[in-house]
């Protein structure tokens, strides 16, 4: 039989080579190393970022806490204020008390005397008529004799009558000045009753400021009444002024300038010093085109537009050698400034402006409008003889001829095709080039003594459009 196969035949053979099976797979323990450095990073960056979220944290707490602390300051002078109010008002109201009961005696006195000359004046009457019956029977008896009884009678009538005439002279001179007492006593107890309303307006504007968050906007009205320098309030003459007595804040405060009346004021703060704001355009939201009046006495809000008052920078002007600080922006952010040595007149002089300029990064372009009067629509002070600027060019300021410097111009967000609108705006143009309406202007009263450092954000070889 043929070869068979070994395992049938019973004989033994190598057996077939298997495949080695693959060596086991050791695990390790430990994680890997860049597992572990990218754990670590991202460990290390969270500890940074926790570590800014506390400083930040830190910082707005401190400041919420020194807000807090100015908060309870001017609350407390607050509250002594209303108490200092509150005890003048009891005096007051004594007072009024007194006086009232003072007039109702010297009203009753005066009816007395005006029944005192009723009486006389009726005695007088009656001797008149007994003078005329004499002068008729002296002239009846004109051919005869006159007794000596009768012509000592007709004496002692006439001289009666001289008395009762002299007494009716001092009677009539008392009662004039018995009216006089009156109107005094009268025109007093009105002052008294003005004050003590005045007062209570006061003291109900403290309790209401008390409650009036720190985000809320005071506008332009004032902080007192013009017979507020009776009061003991301390306040201080300006912004810088109050920058002195340690207050680090721009924001709105309460100040009476040296011999005037005390207002609210917007208080620029800065590391070199305060200032007083006057003047303050940012976004069209105020219609600067008013009238003498509005002028005068100042308009809009202190956290948006506003123009202060020329009464109140006349004010400021007057508290000693004064810088005005002038700020302007154009629609890139380009800022420069310019300070001036100013003086401003009175109302009797139309608050005619004098400027030098003191230092700045912006050419001069008021040279033209030092010594001129302030003029608006309805009070044409200006030097041109055919039209009245303020009115072809919009707003209050103090023009020459008409110039082209105006910071009270129309508001305009794009630039106007036509020359004459673009010329309405607010300009500030010391050369020939067109006119450029600007986008924000500040202007502010400082003293002669610390002066603004010259602001440029712009950098050297770039010229603002505006200039």
């Amino acid at each position: 039989m043929a070869a068979c196969a070994s395992i049938l035949c019973g004989t033994s053979a190598d057996p077939l080579p298997q495949p080695e099976a693959p060596p086991a797979v050791t695990r390790s323990r430990f994680a890997a190393l860049d597992d572990v450095r990218l754990l670590a990073t991202g460990l290390l960056q969270l500890g940074q970022s926790l570590r800014e979220f506390v400083h930040k944290t830190k910082g707005q707490i401190n400041d919420i806490f020194q807000k807090l602390q100015n908060f309870d300051f001017y609350f407390n002078q607050l509250s002594n204020m209303a108490s200092e109010i509150k005890e003048e008002e009891e005096e007051l109201k004594k007072t009024t008390v007194v006086l009232k009961a003072n007039n109702d005696e010297l009203k009753n006195q005066s009816l007395e005397i005006s029944s005192k000359v009723d009486y006389i004046l009726q005695e007088r009457q009656q001797l008149l008529s007994a003078v005329g019956g004499l002068e008729q029977r002296v002239r009846s008896l004109s051919l005869d004799m006159v007794s000596s009884q009768q012509l000592e009678e007709i004496t002692a009538l006439r001289e009666l009558s001289h008395t009762q005439e002299q007494s009716i002279v001092d009677l009539l001179r008392a009662v004039k000045e018995q009216s006089e007492q009156l109107n005094y006593q009268r025109i007093k107890i009105n002052i008294l009753e003005e004050k003590l309303t005045t007062n209570t307006l006061v003291q109900e504007n403290v309790e209401t400021m008390t409650d009036i968050s720190v985000s809320e906007t005071p506008t332009l009205t004032p902080f007192l009444s013009t017979n507020d320098s009776q009061t003991n309030v301390s306040l201080p003459s300006d912004c810088s002024d109050l920058f002195d007595r340690g207050e680090r804040v721009s924001g709105v405060y309460a100040i009476r300038p040296e011999g005037h009346p005390a207002f609210m004021a917007y208080c620029d703060m800065t590391q070199d010093g305060g200032s007083t704001v006057i003047q303050r355009r940012k976004d069209g939201s105020v219609n600067f085109d008013q009238t003498w009046e509005r002028y005068e006495n100042g308009f809009g809000e202190f956290q948006g537009e506003f123009w202060l008052g020329l009464e109140k920078i006349y004010s400021l002007a007057s508290n000693g050698d004064r810088l005005l600080h002038i700020q302007l922006e154009d629609w890139k952010q380009g800022t420069r400034s310019i300070e001036y040595s100013f003086s401003l007149e009175g109302p009797n002089s139309s608050y005619t402006i004098h400027l030098a300029q003191a230092s700045g990064d912006l050419p001069d372009a008021m040279i033209n409008h030092t010594g001129m009067m302030f003029s608006t629509k309805d009070r044409d002070n200006d030097n041109h003889q055919d039209s009245n600027c303020a009115l072809d060019y919009t707003g209050g300021w103090w023009f020459n001829a008409c110039g082209d410097t105006n910071l009270n111009g129309r508001y305009t967000h794009l630039r106007p095709k036509g020359r004459s609108e673009r010329r309405r705006g607010i300009q500030w143009r010391p050369s020939r080039r067109t006119a450029y309406s600007l986008h924000h202007t500040q202007m502010s009263i400082g003293p002669a003594s610390a002066r603004h450092p010259a602001v440029s954000t712009t950098p050297a070889s770039t010229e603002l459009n505006f200039i």
